[in-house]
């Protein structure tokens, strides 16, 4: 089977404007997670998806294969099945954010390797482990509690699963109780055209996470666990961080 990384990145961001472009590191945001994504071993190419012809062409001075797609996208879900639409040659397409600078080929690999040797995932993404009480409460951290298959049972803002009774130290137990979704998710092609059409499910607009539709139609959401991962980039705080590890190799 065939995969591609499609990185969906919109000139507009809510918190960090222009973040896209940021080259405080002598390089732009989208230069580093487009040479991250091009560390895979098992995709076949790497393209951008964006709404704006600026990020367009930024892509292509570094050498890089940039789409320009329909600015009124919701999500970049939607991005990504544009795209899709368009390549039938590939039969798999990960979405790995355009604020993910940091990602390893190897977890891509992962997602990959899941769509190829599980047929019934339809889906497949990532979560890490979660040690600290801050990221547990943080409503920003987006938790995941999977069956014992690693199928998604559900994701949510709060902490997932509740502990009742038992120890303090839930945070410290292994295996790990605890999970952080991390927003890299895999496609089947046939199904990633359907999204666009899939009606919101209620528990999507209450936790405000598309995901969420994938389990209210009752697709497969396959999810391998990794030990680590950065955080994406979506404050200016979370930039400055970004570029003082690279500054420190």
């Amino acid at each position: 089977m065939k995969s591609v990384i499609v990185i969906p990145a919109r000139m507009e961001s809510t918190r960090l404007p222009r973040k896209m472009l940021l080259a405080e590191t002598g390089k732009t945001l989208i230069e580093h997670t487009f040479q991250a994504a091009r560390q895979s071993g098992l995709a076949t190419d790497v393209l951008v998806a964006t709404d704006h012809p600026e990020i367009e062409q930024t892509v292509q001075s570094f050498g890089g294969k940039a789409v320009l797609t329909d600015p009124n996208h919701p999500s970049g879900t939607e991005r990504l099945a544009e795209v899709a639409a368009s390549l039938p040659e590939f039969d798999l397409f990960i979405n790995v954010q355009g604020d993910e600078p940091e990602i390893l080929g190897q977890d891509i690999d992962r997602v990959i390797g899941r769509l190829q040797s599980t047929p019934e995932a339809i889906v497949a993404t990532l979560a890490t482990p979660i040690r600290d009480p801050g990221r547990l409460s943080d409503p920003a951290c987006v938790k995941v509690v999977m069956d014992s298959d690693g199928r998604a049972m559900y994701f949510s803002r709060s902490p997932i699963p509740m502990p009742r009774t038992g120890p303090e130290n839930w945070l410290q137990i292994d295996p790990p109780c605890f999970f952080q979704h991390i927003g890299v998710y895999g496609y089947r092609r046939d199904h990633l055209l359907q999204i666009p059409d899939l009606p919101p499910a209620r528990i999507e607009a209450i936790e405000s996470l598309e995901q969420l539709r994938f389990l209210n139609a009752g697709w497969p959401v396959f999810v391998d666990v990794i030990p680590h991962a950065f955080p994406g980039i979506d404050t200016r705080e979370g930039y400055e961080s970004f570029v003082r590890r690279q500054a420190n190799g």
